[in-house]
């Protein structure tokens, strides 16, 4: 985003907030706990505005809890502005707006897609009606001005313009770190270019290489795999379209067929399998986790005649793969890889790169594991996010949980070691080093990723979370690199519900550093300073949190006066007194002989 915008071209945020569904998408409430808001859904947004100050903010269709986005004055007032200090224009989804008044009031600047001229009738209404502060309508030009003003100056910096050809040369060195190696048994990967292939399914010849709606764009050429497959093989290269998922008339025994019999006849299959455009798009949610049932026959089919078999796939959600794994030997994931996809498929299957790419999901055993499966899609317009703090590795990790690969997942061509973890607390956060060591006989490069844990804490908390990552440089055989990395004071903070701030709880963090959340390569432990926390006692305090409070706890000693009377001989119930009583609210205590003159005087103001 900074590298755009220092070109003069204005970046857009997106979509702002708690944007997770397509289903219902234009009034469903997601409805999410403080925690989980500011922690998982709103931080990335706060890192982003902070750091690389984006020209605009788009917000998203739905509504956060209860109030939709566009009319949401905490969200883009109070928080965006207020607490996070953005300066530049927020903009509307297409169609996002259903108050244009109201979303001017919150903190919209533009109404996208706009020109009809009915809501600026509105606007106008409203201010005569004395219902819009014409202070929020000023706001609101002069954000939209202050872009157009951008928008000008950038055009005449006069920054070169790059050929399509360099496009698409840094397109595909992109994809191809993109591309992750999620199973190599046998070393069956990367190909020899002497060894015959019989290549299968159409996304090979036909690539899936882009989402559809929004995300759509023209491209200025396509890489298609088959075609850059056979310009690096020595031998020679079959093609077999094996199934068909757009032509309903298509012969699929037919197809598979040919397939196997090709795949038999080759040293190596390699098959192309995913979703198709029509399976995932904008607008719409999936309704299960699988691939297509003809796809499985024909993998199955295909690796009884042809062991030595890879799939390769292309799709833009998780798909469940636990019948991939154990069928084939290898499987490159693609993803959506855009125009250059097919080149850079080609230089991982050969060797050329690398693979370096890794999972940035989970990729669970089946649908029934996942977070959201009992509150997805929710009912009448709400979804309740009520797997609270605990999306994606989160969960999975926390309950020990089987999956067929691990958030952070990927292999490499090399095997790389770690060593010499050192820790250290500085006023910042942390600072983590150490050394990776390629141990392996190619050159390549490793991603290190860093979890930490605080055990003991006095609030819920995953089992580890990642909170950093560094990617070394190309290392040759028997080279080191030492990484350093900070984790940021800011990142190891939760968020407070009693008193509305971030909180770096202090005490003794475990940090992990590995090759995915459940590859940990080396551990170690450092003392981090916390902040000063203290909660008002109240009289719905219990008695157990005031004698936490070290004034509070001097105040009670002169408030319990006849209190111990009344509670009788604990011994004599088999209790623990303390253990018993700490629960106990402050206000129900005078039941048990405290005096309410006292206790008021006890919980007289507080501060945090």
């Amino acid at each position: 985003m900074t590298g755009l915008q220092s070109t003069g071209v204005g970046a857009s945020l997106k979509h702002f907030a708690a944007n997770n569904a397509e289903h219902d998408r234009m009034r469903s409430s997601s409805d999410v706990d403080p925690r989980p808001l500011r922690e998982i859904y709103l931080r990335a947004f706060a890192h982003i505005v902070r750091t690389a100050r984006p020209w605009t903010v788009m917000c998203s269709y739905n509504r956060i809890n209860g109030v939709h986005a566009a009319q949401n004055r905490w969200l883009l007032t109070d928080v965006l502005r207020g607490e996070w200090g953005f300066d530049g224009a927020v903009v509307s989804d297409w169609g996002a707006v259903a108050d244009r008044p109201a979303s001017v009031t919150a903190g919209l600047d533009l109404e996208m897609p706009g020109g009809s001229g009915i809501s600026d009738a509105q606007v106008m209404a409203a201010m005569a009606a004395g219902t819009l502060d014409p202070a929020d309508v000023d706001r609101a030009a002069r954000n939209v001005a202050t872009l157009a003003a951008k928008v000008v100056a950038g055009r005449e910096l006069g920054h070169s313009v790059h050929t399509a050809d360099e496009h698409h040369r840094l397109a595909r060195e992109v994809a191809a770190r993109c591309v992750v190696l999620l199973r190599n048994d046998r070393g069956l990967l990367p190909l020899a270019p002497d060894r015959s292939l019989a290549v299968i399914g159409e996304f090979a010849a036909e690539p899936r290489y882009q989402g559809g709606g929004s995300s759509h764009v023209n491209p200025t050429r396509i890489g298609v795999p088959l075609e850059q497959i056979r310009a690096f093989a020595g031998a020679s290269v079959s093609y077999s379209r094996g199934f068909s998922t757009t032509d309903a008339d298509a012969d699929g025994d037919a197809l598979r067929a040919e397939a196997v019999a090709a795949a038999g006849n080759a040293d190596v299959a390699v098959v192309f399998l995913g979703l198709a455009a029509a399976q995932e798009s904008e607008g719409f949610d999936r309704e299960h986790l699988e691939l297509p049932a003809d796809q499985l026959e024909l993998l199955k089919a295909v690796v009884r005649a042809q062991p030595d078999t890879v799939v390769v796939l292309a799709h833009g959600g998780v798909v469940r793969l636990a019948q991939v794994a154990a069928l084939a030997p290898a499987i490159l994931d693609g993803g959506l890889l855009g125009q250059a996809g097919g080149g850079a498929l080609a230089d991982v299957l050969f060797g050329v790169v690398n693979p370096s790419g890794r999972l940035a999901e989970t990729v669970p055993v089946r649908l029934q594991d996942t977070p959201a499966y009992a509150n997805f899609p929710g009912e009448n317009s709400h979804v309740r996010y009520g797997e609270g703090l605990y999306v994606g590795y989160r969960w999975y990790d926390s309950r020990d949980m089987d999956v067929t690969y691990p958030f952070g997942h990927g292999l490499s061509y090399t095997t790389f070691e770690y060593s010499g973890l050192a820790l250290a607390a500085e006023a910042a956060g942390i600072t983590v080093r150490l050394v990776v060591t390629n141990t392996g006989s190619r050159a390549g490069r490793e991603v290190v990723q860093v979890y930490t844990a605080l055990p003991g804490s006095a609030v819920s908390r995953p089992v580890r979370e990642l909170k950093g990552v560094a990617v070394t440089a190309q290392l040759e055989p028997g080279a080191s690199e030492e990484v350093s990395l900070l984790l940021r004071r800011d990142d190891l903070a939760y968020w407070e519900t009693r008193v509305d701030r971030w909180i770096v709880e202090g005490g003794t963090y475990q940090v992990w550093a590995g090759a995915s959340s459940r590859d940990l390569r080396v551990s170690g432990q450092v003392d981090l300073a916390g902040d000063h926390l203290r909660i008002p006692i109240t009289a719905e305090s219990t008695l157990g949190e005031a004698l936490a409070d070290p004034t509070a706890a001097a105040a009670l000693a002169e408030v319990f006066g006849g209190m111990s009377e009344s509670m009788g001989d604990a011994t004599a119930l088999g209790v623990d007194m303390m253990r018993m009583i700490a629960s106990i609210p402050l206000n129900r205590l005078t039941a048990f002989g405290v005096d309410p003159e006292k206790l008021n005087a006890l919980l007289g103001p507080g501060d945090d």
